[in-house]
């Protein structure tokens, strides 16, 4: 994966069906520089490394992607919004399924399927 730097994180939740975290899309994200000139959007290819790296972090793995599926992006992320990023994890398949959202908007969604390496946990 890419590795992007993680936007400003708001507030993080932990709930019985996995992690929610608010996350500050502002305009200074270098993300939005050409992409693109007349409207500046959020790259699908962050908002992936994204995911991948705070579910991967949560859930105590190493952040290597084996595949992804079902990925859909429904709307544009602009800069200045805040938006929810909300991960459920499947143990026993290494699985992240993800989605962007606001209320009723929809961002973005998919499964991420991860190596399945855990991190050591550091002393």
């Amino acid at each position: 994966m890419i590795k992007s730097s993680l936007p400003p994180i708001i507030a993080k939740t932990v709930m019985d069906d996995g992690v929610k975290w608010q996350l500050a899309i502002t305009a200074e994200l270098p993300y939005f520089k050409g992409h693109f000139p007349q409207q500046a959007v959020l790259p699908g290819v962050t908002q992936l490394d994204w995911a991948t790296q705070l579910g991967a972090q949560e859930f105590g793995y190493a952040a290597e992607v084996v595949n992804l599926e079902v990925l859909k992006f429904q709307q544009l992320i602009l800069p200045g919004t805040q938006v929810f990023l909300k991960i459920s994890h499947n143990a026993s398949k290494h699985k992240l399924t993800f989605a962007y959202y606001d209320g009723d908007q929809r961002f973005g969604s998919g499964r991420i399927a991860l190596s399945g390496r855990k991190l050591e946990a550091s002393n």
